[in-house]
């Protein structure tokens, strides 16, 4: 129905993923952003009441655990790796489907279900995204409440299928935004990424086969009529200034048949059947407590694993290691030297920085171009082919080779990945995002200042590939590497061009690389981590 029940809608981030963060998970390009940190927050208990918001355009969104304060987001659960040592993507999102007719509940249940999960992170699809924009003869009946928003004629399944398939599969995609008032789609269409859950509602979310297929768990609100009529009636009135006959009238002459003819049918597809809606909190929390069996039988290792892997292979021909000048191996001496002050660490880092966005820059395909000179003679040259280049560093290490990067390259854009180690796992986890619009179409700089096992280098690749960037358009730059780390990336990305102006060979138990440098990023930033934090092998604090 276009008209949706009366609901808490969740504060939109934004990413990542579109508000002020990609939610990861709103998530995506160019809307993705999150300040994080590691400590996951207690699971939410599942609350009795819900304060009824005005909603005048679809709502599809993420919701990871945050904090909120007046000027930033914290998001305090990471996401863990959703591929394997290979980079393949190996767990879909656990979608789950809500059907039931219109001011039954729906989205009520749905944000029960994300306040108890307390799963980084979970994303809520509406079906009333996806109604299609009507011509000028449908507006008018729209507007004499004469045309059928509860048919299935009135949605774009082919776009909704597609969007919730690439979804599932952990791609980064683009939700349209319906204008109720207008009754068109806005111009800006919502990113998001970043899904380990998937809650998908509509009044017609199990009238489609395709759809069926990709939905994990079905989920039916059953509320009694008279019940789901005073609801509209209420916000109907209250919300969008209608009146009662006309509420009737569009009530008996679609609303009512569609339920019966469509909607309520589809109860047998249901593996749930929840009565009384969002006050059923027995149904609730075993929905919640299925879901997060499913998700524990999900669960993989990635660190360890890579620690382990590929020892004694030889270095992949995608790696690309300076030349081991007397002035590399001098500024390397220095920065490696445990007693070399800050000042001077961030001095020579920044140095061999710059050494290095240039080395890799020689990488890029140039194509023959001839340019007349001040004298009046030809020169033949070489120019970038066209194509836009994009940095993105890895937080927080990474984000010091920025600098290097836009010296050398002119307006240039930029965008950021922080990925931290979960303590308690040893898993890296995404935490935040924020990607250029329509970076798919670009060259990647990847940047980070050291990678030992590759565990956080491979995810940041992972991402970039879930936002359709090309794998032989991915550059991943780094002072320091180990061999593993190397290899790890390599393994799982052979198209990926690697960096870098040294390689060590080890790395300990504590995956640190060894001779190594030590933490990059409290040797620059001049900050200690806590005794009991180990350091980072992707220079990063945690």
């Amino acid at each position: 129905m276009e008209t949706s029940s009366s609901a808490v809608d969740p504060e939109e981030p934004r990413p990542g993923a579109a508000a002020e963060a990609e939610r990861p998970a709103s998530s995506g390009s160019g809307d993705d952003s999150l300040d994080g940190v590691s400590n996951r927050v207690p699971r939410c208990p599942l609350t009795p009441s819900l304060s009824p918001r005005k909603r005048t355009t679809s709502q599809s969104k993420t919701e990871p655990p945050l904090l909120r304060t007046d000027k930033r987001t914290i998001y305090t659960a990471g996401r863990p790796p959703w591929y394997n040592v290979t980079g393949t993507t190996f767990k879909e999102a656990f979608v789950i489907g809500l059907c039931g007719g219109s001011a039954s509940g729906k989205t009520t249940v749905a944000n029960k279900i994300i306040e108890a999960l307390d799963v980084p992170w979970v994303v809520l699809l509406s079906m009333d995204s996806f109604y299609k924009v009507l011509n000028k003869d449908e507006q008018e009946l729209a507007a004499k409440n004469e045309y059928n928003f509860d048919h299935p004629d009135a949605f774009d399944f082919e776009l909704l299928v597609t969007v919730l398939r690439k979804l599932k599969k952990g791609k980064s995609i683009k939700v349209p935004v319906y204008d109720f008032t207008s009754h068109c789609r806005r111009k800006e269409w919502k990113t998001v990424y970043g899904a380990n859950v998937v809650i998908f509602e509509g009044i017609l979310a199990f009238a489609n086969k395709e759809l069926l297929k990709l939905l994990d768990m079905k989920v039916f609100v059953d509320t009694d009529s008279d019940i789901r009529l005073i609801r509209r009636l209420k916000r109907d009135i209250s919300q969008r200034g209608r009146n009662i006959s006309g509420i009737i009238k569009q009530y008996n002459k679609f609303v009512k048949p569609a339920f019966e003819q469509y909607i309520e049918p589809t109860v047998q597809s249901a593996d749930i059947v929840v009565p009384r809606g969002g006050e059923n909190f027995v149904a609730l929390d075993l929905i919640v407590q299925h879901v997060h069996s499913q998700l524990e039988k999900r669960e993989i290792t990635v660190r360890s694993a890579l620690a382990s892997a590929h020892q004694g292979q030889p270095l992949p021909k995608t790696l690309s290691v300076m030349e081991r000048t007397p002035q590399v191996r001098g500024m390397h001496t220095i920065i490696r030297n445990k007693e070399t002050n800050r000042d001077e660490f961030i001095f020579y880092s920044k140095r061999l920085m710059r050494l290095l966005i240039e080395h890799a820059l020689s990488f890029l395909p140039l194509k023959p171009v001839s340019v007349e000179t001040p004298q009046g003679g030809v020169y033949d040259g070489k120019r970038l082919s066209g194509q836009r280049i994009t940095g993105v560093s890895i937080l927080r290490a990474g984000e010091t080779m920025e600098q290097a990067l836009t010296a050398v390259c002119k307006d240039i854009r930029l965008g950021k990945i922080l990925i931290q180690t979960n303590h308690d796992t040893g898993e890296p986890e995404l935490h935040y995002l924020r990607l250029p619009k329509d970076i798919s179409e670009d060259y990647v700089i990847l940047m980070d200042s050291t990678v030992s096992t590759g565990a956080a280098a491979l995810m940041a690749v992972r991402v970039l590939l879930d936002h359709d960037v090309a794998e032989d358009k991915i550059f991943l730059l780094s002072l320091l590497m180990a061999e593993t780390g190397v290899h790890s990336v390599a393994y799982a990305f052979p198209k990926v061009r690697i960096i870098t102006t040294a390689v060590d060979k080890e790395v300990n138990d504590q995956f640190h690389i060894i001779p190594g440098i030590g933490n990059f990023g409290d040797r620059y930033f001049g900050t200690d981590a806590p005794s009991d934090w180990c350091e980072s092998d992707e220079g990063m604090d945690f």
